[in-house]
């Protein structure tokens, strides 16, 4: 299997848009665990685990986000891969 885990910090106008519900959404369309959280500082955290080409599709739709959102820029940091269920969002 070559699957992988990414942490992933969007900034923009990405709170109180309906971010992290459209993003657990999509994550199950691409069939990636993880979490998405509201920070302090305005930015959401998004924690994806899953298969790379699925990792990679789940990146490709955070760069642009949901329409309601506007993603100015986001921060990949590979991490260690782990088997969790389900997608969260806090």
């Amino acid at each position: 299997m070559d699957n992988i885990g990414c942490k992933v910090i969007v900034s923009g106008h990405v709170q109180g848009v309906g971010f992290r519900y459209y993003t657990s959404q999509q994550a199950h369309l691409c069939d990636v665990t993880g979490h998405a959280k509201n920070l302090y500082n305005g930015d959401v955290e998004v924690l994806i685990y899953g298969r790379r080409t699925a990792v990679t599709k789940m990146l490709q739709w955070l760069n642009k986000g949901p329409a309601s959102a506007h993603v100015k820029e986001i921060k990949v940091t590979t991490i260690p891969y782990e088997v969790i269920k389900g997608f969260a969002s806090y």
